[in-house]
């Protein structure tokens, strides 16, 4: 979700909702220069290639995405046997829809595997079983995760699909952003993010639901205004939440950004933050609510 600035003096505060003081804010142009670039790229391989080069974009961004978790995670990176291991089995988790073997399967083996792997750790005894548990956390939180997209995309009409879930997190994280760059006073959740603001919030999920009709008009008329409603209300609060886990990991550990791979957007982590949350949330609607499911 968007980063709105705000101080750091409520960080460690219990309540929920606080207000914090007026402090002098700017927007960070390099956000918009990254997005010019990638943007219309994105676009293109979801619309107009195979679902494979998507699939293969995912397993790209999400390995990177891996590699900065277990970096500011780890106690004693690197850890190559794990990061090996890891790696390989959130590629096998992403691509399940491809392969004979249930997603069951391949936790099991995934767990099974990352607990070997633990024996053959180089790392202090000590810090094996805590790696082990962040090596298996990473590649749930980010594969299972990111294989609803590679599910949404294999849906009738998934190029449409997987666009609209870019396109309205896309637009929750900006309007969030924007939003609270220019209001924001109070903070949703002081003791995870101090950047966070109702005023954000709202702005973000008032040019989520305003896009969420535009793609209705433009290119999704499937699903019903009310839908959209919905999935606009949906999308930005979930993609909030995933954005508030991924700031409470980052201040377990102690560090401001994942990375600085993405020039004003931080590492990759924290660009996919909000999407780990709402391609779920999407994918599970239209599924489930909708009764949407692949030919």
């Amino acid at each position: 979700m968007g980063h709105s600035p705000a101080t750091d003096t409520a960080a460690d505060s219990p309540t929920l909702v606080a207000r914090s003081p007026a402090v002098t804010r700017r927007f960070d142009l390099r956000r918009v220069h990254t997005a010019v670039l990638l943007v219309p790229a994105l676009y293109a391989v979801i619309r107009y290639l195979p679902p494979w080069a998507l699939t293969l974009l995912l397993i790209a961004g999400g390995s990177i995405a891996l590699m900065e978790l277990y970096r500011i995670s780890f106690q004693s990176y690197p850890n190559r046997v794990l990061i090996g291991v890891g790696l390989v089995t959130f590629a096998l988790i992403v691509v399940q829809h491809y392969l004979s073997l249930g997603l069951m399967d391949l936790l099991i083996v995934s767990t099974l595997a990352l607990l070997l792997a633990m024996l053959f750790s180089s790392t202090p005894i000590e810090h094996r079983l805590k790696d082990s548990t962040v090596a298996l956390f990473g590649v749930l939180y980010l594969g299972l995760t990111l294989s609803t997209l590679v599910s949404t995309r294999a849906l009738p009409a998934g190029e449409w699909f997987v666009l609209f879930v870019a396109l309205v997190t896309w637009a929750a994280d900006t309007g969030a952003y924007y939003a609270g760059t220019l209001w924001g006073k109070h903070l949703v959740a002081p003791s995870v993010s101090p950047k966070k603001t109702v005023e954000g919030l709202l702005g973000g999920m008032a040019l989520a639901v305003g896009c969420a009709f535009l793609a209705h008009a433009w290119f999704l008329p499937q699903l019903s205004k009310l839908d959209m409603l919905i999935l606009g209300i949906l999308l930005t609060g979930s993609g909030l939440l995933g954005d508030l886990c991924e700031s409470a990991i980052k201040r377990s550990v102690g560090v401001k950004d994942s990375g600085g791979i993405l020039p004003g957007h931080g590492g990759m982590l924290d660009r996919l933050d909000s999407l780990l949350f709402t391609a779920p949330t999407f994918y599970y609607y239209v599924t489930w609510v909708r009764g949407i499911s692949p030919p």
